[in-house]
């Protein structure tokens, strides 16, 4: 469950802040007693890919917490100053070492009981070669049949994977949105 009292101090003058409905608001925001600062909490953005080379997909086995060795679309929390698309281009390089084209949005899912977005491109990898970072144990390619369906990190990456192998069956690739419970 999402908690919903993280901030404690005011980023602006240090003092510790109070819960409470702002005056001209509708809802329970931090404010700080002492400057009157009002400090929102808002929903993370994950940016990823699926990286698609020939009839493969490729996937990334996790070399950190949470879900330590388990396979995941290279994917990442995107960064101040970058567009959800440089996130996901960036993630891909970061944890996978490989080189891309990104195409269409596809898939946008809401996991609101943790306050994130995850967002997906379709990607075509300009080449096979991979050079994974310090995020990832290894990096593989993978047919639709070999996909490790027990061992996928994320409900998000599941859910892009059913999407993206029932899309490229029906030959389109629509933007799919959703809600992980």
């Amino acid at each position: 469950m999402l908690e919903t009292h993280r901030i404690k101090h005011c980023r602006r003058c240090g003092t510790a802040v109070e819960y409470r409905v702002p005056i001209d608001d509708n809802r329970e925001r931090a404010v700080c007693p002492g400057c009157g600062e009002v400090h929102y909490e808002n929903p993370l953005n994950v940016v990823g890919t699926v990286p698609v080379w020939g009839e493969q997909v490729l996937l990334c086995r996790r070399n950190i917490e949470p879900r330590y060795g388990l396979w995941t679309l290279p994917a990442g929390f995107m960064e101040l100053g970058e567009t959800v698309a440089d996130g996901a281009l960036r993630e891909t390089v970061e944890e996978a070492g490989a080189r891309i084209e990104l195409q269409g949005l596809f898939t946008m899912l809401n996991v609101v009981r943790v306050g994130q977005v995850h967002l997906f491109y379709r990607a075509r990898m300009l080449d096979t070669s991979l050079d994974p970072g310090p995020e990832t144990i290894e990096a593989r390619l993978f047919l639709e049949h070999e996909i490790p369906w027990d061992e996928i990190a994320f409900r998000t990456v599941r859910v892009t994977l059913k999407h993206f192998f029932d899309c490229r069956r029906a030959g389109g690739y629509p933007l799919h949105c959703g809600d992980i419970d």
